[in-house]
């Protein structure tokens, strides 16, 4: 074997050992969801229902969003090497919390992560000053922030704004990019540097004063919808074919689930428990996130990992069920008050989501063919 084959694989095995604690959040956070459904789980531990929303948004996605950006700012050796401290710190802080070991030794782990994250903004700001880094900047701020609260013992439908909004501006941040890349409006990046702050005001503004707080981000966060469906790539790349309509497919559906969140805070203010709340968070987690990473997932993936990932149809299948099961457990449970509609609606997500990680497994794992004239891999 080559000295760069060797280089490669130990790159990729090397990152594939920082997101194994990430997969394991994430099981350990649909396990917890069974339990919040009412529904039987694998584990029956109580105490993970508690920390179920930190594992899913820190621990699973925000560790893969810190390897992500740890990637863009350089290998894993030398004087960048620091910045996978953030996914390692992520990763391990969440399955810290589904040890003996106590709450807040996860906890700052998880702090620790953000601010590494946060950090690894300000060389990739650098390098190019670029307007889609300062939105993402805005989103580690709220990371940070929602880390603290979580430490210092906030509940969750608290503190809950600061770490949906994280992902939020991380996920605007990378179209944005795209968007530079695509073509170059010049409304775009002002007006979305100005939201970007609108919504970490607005969230700000949720802890100090719910009653005003929540409309102001739900206006904020309809604002981005609307500065996305005018701007992002997506609304051209879905009259195309292939990988590129599978991702604007899934990212125009999750379009339409942040929208219902945001228009749930601007219409019914503070909402911290019972079927809105219900509906407000599971509509931006599952409809706008988990559909963000299936969208990207055959992009960023490949990236990280330095293997394919090759889109397959089959993939639309998990999305489907994704958006199927959540109109079912929204439509009809949270607004009707059937508890059976949530609980299957609920399973359906998990089921939905688990997949989507079989199918993308599957597609990594396929041998690929060599084409005889080039001998280039498909």
């Amino acid at each position: 074997m080559t000295a760069p084959a060797r280089n490669l694989r130990a790159t990729r095995a090397a990152r594939l050992l920082l997101l194994l604690p990430g997969g394991l959040c994430m099981l350990a956070g649909l396990d917890a969801a069974l339990l919040l459904l009412g529904l039987g789980a694998p584990l029956r531990d109580a105490s993970l229902a508690d920390s179920h929303g930190v594992l899913m948004i820190l621990g699973f996605v925000g560790a893969v969003v810190a390897l992500e950006r740890a990637v863009a700012l350089g290998p894993m050796r030398g004087n960048t090497a620091w910045g996978y401290l953030a996914p390692a710190g992520l990763g391990l802080g969440g399955v810290a919390l589904l040890t003996p070991l106590p709450r807040d030794i996860g906890a700052t782990a998880m702090l620790i992560g953000t601010v590494v994250l946060l950090a690894v903004y300000v060389p990739l700001w650098r390098r190019n000053m670029a307007g889609a880094v300062l939105v993402q900047i805005a989103g580690g701020i709220l990371a940070v922030g929602g880390a603290l609260l979580w430490l210092a013992g906030i509940d969750m439908p608290t503190l809950l704004p600061w770490l949906v909004c994280f992902l939020v501006l991380t996920i605007a941040g990378e179209r944005l990019e795209l968007a530079r890349v695509a073509f170059l409006d010049p409304r775009a990046e002002p007006a979305a540097i100005l939201i970007a702050a609108a919504v970490v005001v607005g969230v700000v503004a949720t802890a100090l004063w719910p009653v005003i707080g929540y409309p102001l981000l739900g206006l904020a966060l309809l604002t981005l919808v609307g500065w996305l469906l005018l701007f992002d790539v997506a609304t051209k790349t879905v009259r195309g074919a292939g990988l590129p309509r599978f991702s604007a497919v899934c990212l125009l559906a999750g379009y339409s689930w942040l929208s219902v969140t945001a228009a749930i805070w601007l219409i019914a203010g503070p909402v911290h428990s019972g079927p809105l709340y219900d509906a407000s968070t599971h509509a931006v987690l599952l409809g706008f996130v988990i559909s963000m990473i299936m969208a990207h997932a055959p992009i960023i993936f490949p990236a990280v990992l330095r293997h394919p990932l090759p889109y397959t149809p089959l993939m639309y299948l998990p999305v489907a069920l994704l958006h199927a099961s959540l109109l079912l457990r929204v439509l009809v449970g949270d607004a009707r008050g059937v508890v059976g509609a949530v609980q299957w609606g609920g399973a359906l997500n998990i089921a939905a989501l688990l997949l989507f990680f079989v199918i993308a497994t599957g597609s990594a794992l396929r041998p690929r063919r060599r084409d005889p004239k080039v001998g280039a891999t498909e």
